[in-house]
């Protein structure tokens, strides 16, 4: 995979060539992607393992990267600190983001340590960015069945406007939110994933949920673990309950996986991340992308 920089504006810019690799889109350490498309511009919202200690996932800033076209990414930069979200802990890091637009706004859901989720809010995708509600949107214990470790949000909002945060680690957890994406709805729900393989005893739940639709199948995707494999289940519903059905993404030479599906068109693709640069690691990782496809009956290809 060849790479050739362009520095536009004072911000670099990374060209990255390749006909059949996974795509880098930055030379700076990051990962947990959430990929999106606003006003036909991508961006992906990121943790910012650059600047962390190398020994734990500590940093405390969330880090911005955007793309024209999927092929030269510019580095926008650490565009929010946890430190908006005054109510948390003052040593809270900053861990794996989602973003949604709607009404107008941009909306930014965060996890600042291990026990809440804060949302900030936006006119712009690339802020800056606000806490409008002076409190977590989700936090264990305070809230009922939020779990140990309320963290990885991912956004779904279906085809009749009903929005859904899912989240968490070890047991996946959905709830709904209000049109206005800052208040939460009824009761935080387990997503139940059925037809595991009684093969892989390994095999569960294990962090980093995300919900697609395609086609009128809901795809539920997560990673099973620490190490872990993206796999993914199929449901009728955003609700689910899920049935099992198999690997995206298999084992990687790290210990985490953490996934964001973009639907461009009649084009997928599916960023992650892995240990792909000299000097990265489990806790120094880097963003990739590569497409996503399916078989004529739904099923997704597995990604090599």
């Amino acid at each position: 995979m060849g790479r050739v920089y362009r520095w536009v504006f004072g911000a670099a810019l990374l060209i990255v060539n390749s006909a059949n690799a996974s795509d880098l889109i930055s030379e700076r350490f990051c990962a947990d992607p959430s990929v999106h498309k606003f006003n036909n511009v991508y961006y992906v919202y990121a943790t910012n393992d650059q600047d962390n200690s190398g020994e734990y996932w500590d940093s405390t800033d969330w880090r911005l990267f955007k793309s024209n076209d999927l092929t030269s990414w510019q580095d926008v930069g650490s565009f929010l600190n946890a430190s908006v979200f005054t109510w948390a802990d003052t040593n809270a890091k900053a861990w794996a983001p989602a973003a949604y637009a709607r009404n107008g706004k941009y909306y930014f859901y965060a996890p600042v340590g291990g026990k809440q989720i804060g949302v900030a809010v936006s006119d712009s995708p690339e802020g800056p960015f606000v806490d409008p509600i002076g409190k977590a949107l989700v936090e264990s214990p305070r809230d009922a069945n939020a779990g140990d470790e309320p963290i990885d949000p991912a956004i779904f909002i279906d085809a009749d406007g009903q929005a859904y945060m899912y989240f968490g680690t070890r047991v996946p957890k959905v709830v709904k939110l209000g049109k206005d994406m800052l208040t939460t709805e009824g009761q935080i729900l387990e997503v139940v994933i059925n037809g595991f393989p009684e093969s892989d005893k390994k095999k569960k739940y294990g962090e980093a949920p995300y919900l697609h639709e395609h086609n009128g199948i809901y795809y539920f995707s997560f990673s099973t673990g620490w190490p872990g494999q993206i796999v993914y289940a199929t449901g009728d519903s955003p609700l689910g309950p899920f049935q099992y059905q198999g690997v995206i993404i298999d084992y990687l030479d790290i210990s985490t996986n953490h996934h964001a599906i973009l639907q461009d068109g009649d084009k997928s693709y599916i960023f992650y991340h892995d240990n792909a640069k000299q000097g990265g690691g489990d806790h120094k990782r880097s963003i990739l992308y590569l497409p996503l496809t399916y078989s004529p009956s739904g099923e997704i290809y597995r990604v090599k």
